[in-house]
């Protein structure tokens, strides 16, 4: 017989197959984001950062080497088998405190800060310490189009209003390794994440749902 707190788990959205979902869409449909594989991102759910929603985090350096030229090494994340090139974590502000644009115009703004080379560095042109005004002046055209084209079925869970399943670390990776400690994990996997449950409070704003 099966548990009503398993029966309750199951109907619980999966959230990061929803960010899955509309990375795939994006790729496949928006020039602007045609670089994409979102089989090599990571989406997860992590702490509070002052007033960010979300971030984005290259796993690697360039060219997808896990060794830069001063000699200092990232820990490999590998999910399913494949080397996962960025990291995106949309943090609490995201779930508390979002309408469903917003949560939408989140995952597209980090997504918006990877290089077209999709190697595992950011776009240098596209970090606010660079552009400053410049890169909202380039995004928000962007977003606007999304937005617009992006079908309703892509934007259901975004204005999910309760409790869903989000991805999340278990042990989360350090950004590059301190030498060759064995204290310090060099490997990993899906062992190391977990589906933590977040509750979603969806602010409803006329005209987006």
């Amino acid at each position: 017989m099966v548990s009503s707190a398993s029966s309750q788990a199951r109907r619980r959205p999966d959230f990061t197959q929803a960010v899955y979902a509309l990375i795939r869409h994006v790729a496949s449909a928006h020039a602007d984001f045609k670089h994409l594989d979102a089989r090599r991102v990571l989406v997860v759910a992590g702490e509070a950062r002052r007033a960010s929603r979300g971030t984005v985090k290259p796993l690697v350096f360039a060219g997808g080497k896990r060794t830069d030229s001063l000699g200092r090494k990232k820990p490999l994340v590998k999910v399913d088998g494949r080397k996962m090139l960025y990291s995106i974590t949309l943090r609490p502000l995201f779930f508390r405190r979002s309408s469903p644009r917003q949560r939408v115009a989140t995952v597209l703004h980090e997504l918006f800060h990877i290089s077209r080379a999709f190697d595992g560095t950011l776009d240098h042109l596209r970090r606010h310490d660079h552009a400053g005004e410049g890169f909202e002046a380039e995004f928000r055209p962007v977003e606007r189009k999304v937005w617009k084209r992006l079908p309703p079925e892509l934007v259901v869970p975004f204005a999910h209003h309760g409790e869903v399943r989000v991805q999340q670390w278990l042990e989360k990776p350090q950004s590059w390794l301190p030498g060759e400690r064995a204290s310090h994990r060099s490997l990993y996997t899906e062992k190391h994440l977990f589906e933590g449950i977040v509750r979603m409070r969806t602010l409803r704003v006329r005209g987006q749902g």
